[in-house]
């Protein structure tokens, strides 16, 4: 069911106007096993790729229908294709997110990443973009997540992410969708300083270039220097910058989400972190309000 404009405009005051953060619960093929091992369920759990998906889909279910997550403090769900193609309490993913939680929903569009060139990795090609968009169109979703990653402060290599990463935006603001923009910088870089001034002027010379009516919003690594994304945030293309957990657990990741008050958390690891399979409703329910609970306080602006 595609979004009326009213419900557009809504979505959008939503996540300008509203405290709260975004929930990343896109975890795809290649970070999956991972997700679920985290969760208490093992490879040898499963024996394809459709099994771990109705495992994962289980997980997510868990997560976005508990009493605990509702739009009160959570702005946004970021959506993997798969989950999109299925139903949380027997409605549409998007469509339950929205009209049963106030949780705006977003889809990732990325196929994965290139072999590393120039310090950095690229996207894949996504040949079938335009089909994938217009199906989030037809099922109210508000917005997409696409994700580069940068290892070392190579000029060429950062240039080179930020412009595919506008380049593919401007084919998703086309849809009338909104493009979240996501250029990694590893946490573990020992130039992740340098990387990080290099992003931000060429992510800086990519937002002049768009038109007063087109706006994105970023996610970016926690930077080394407090409030150093100011520009970016404060750019009138730029609806908000959020911030991943990259690797950091959530008590660090808060803190430094915490130090960058115009910066609000999109965790995925660090939101899920602590939860089990193997727990009661009533402990996993406890778990994850105090998650929220302290992902929620960081994001406050």
């Amino acid at each position: 069911m595609a979004l009326s404009a009213s419900s557009m405009a809504s979505m959008l005051t939503k996540v300008i106007t509203e405290n709260g953060f975004i929930a990343a619960l896109d975890q795809s093929g290649g970070s999956t096993p991972k997700a679920l091992a985290l969760y208490g369920i093992e490879e040898n759990e499963f024996s394809n790729d459709e099994q771990m998906y109705d495992l994962v889909h289980q997980m997510r279910t868990r997560i976005v229908t508990n009493s605990a997550f509702t739009g009160t403090r959570i702005l946004g769900a970021i959506l993997f294709e798969n989950t999109l193609d299925r139903e949380f309490s027997g409605k549409p993913a998007a469509q339950y997110l929205w009209e049963d939680k106030q949780v705006v929903p977003f889809l990732k569009v990325d196929k994965g990443l290139c072999e590393e060139k120039n310090n950095v990795q690229l996207m894949k090609a996504i040949p079938e973009l335009d089909s994938l968009l217009d199906k989030a169109v037809s099922q109210g979703v508000f917005g997409t997540k696409m994700r580069s990653v940068i290892k070392l402060a190579n000029q060429q290599g950062i240039n080179d992410v930020v412009a595919q990463q506008f380049e593919i935006a401007k084919q998703i603001l086309a849809k009338g969708l909104t493009p979240i923009i996501e250029p990694e910088i590893d946490i573990n870089s020992p130039e992740k300083s340098a990387a990080e001034a290099l992003l931000k002027s060429a992510l800086l010379h990519e937002l002049d270039k768009l038109p007063d009516d087109k706006k994105v919003m970023l996610k970016l690594t926690l930077p080394n220097t407090d409030d150093f994304y100011d520009t970016c945030i404060n750019h009138k293309n730029t609806i908000k910058v959020v911030a991943l957990s990259g690797g950091y657990d959530r008590e660090q990741a808060n803190k430094k989400v915490a130090a960058n008050p115009k910066m609000i958390a999109s965790f995925s690891r660090a939101l899920t972190q602590g939860l089990s399979a193997k727990q009661s409703e009533e402990e996993f329910t406890t778990i994850l309000n105090t998650a929220i609970e302290s992902i929620y306080n960081a994001s406050k602006t």
